[in-house]
């Protein structure tokens, strides 16, 4: 059974910092691209970031030089470092898995986590 769990979410001030984490089992997934999704309230799910199996990696413009991401294949663990939050970072934070030709389309991801929501207060 594929599992993806994310955590590490919460409130945070702004210009704070938060890591989520996303542990994954149940298939192998050393082969395959991880990304991070977002969704405000109201609003569709956006790209965040994505690493490839060759960890390759991408960001949206808006959180370039704030955000990491990156994997433990061994742990089968993936993160999300976020540093200088912003209010307009607050949303739930999903993380997927797939290959994708295009590392922020969504619908190219096959396995999606439940979520974890991350609120940065001004």
């Amino acid at each position: 059974q594929v599992q993806l769990v994310e955590s590490g979410g919460g409130l945070v001030q702004t210009g704070g910092s938060l890591r989520l984490s996303c542990a994954y089992s149940g298939h192998t997934f050393t082969h395959y691209t991880m990304g991070w999704f977002r969704q405000a309230p109201g609003e569709q799910r956006d790209f965040v970031a994505a690493q490839t199996m060759y960890g390759a990696t991408d960001y949206t413009n808006s959180v370039k030089g704030r955000f990491t991401i990156s994997r433990d294949n061994t742990s089968n663990i993936l993160y999300l470092q976020m540093n200088s939050l912003k209010p307009e970072d607050t949303a739930i934070y999903y993380c997927a898995a797939g290959v994708p030709r295009s590392l922020d389309r969504e619908t190219e991801y096959v396995y999606w986590g439940q979520g974890t929501q991350v609120t940065v207060s001004s």
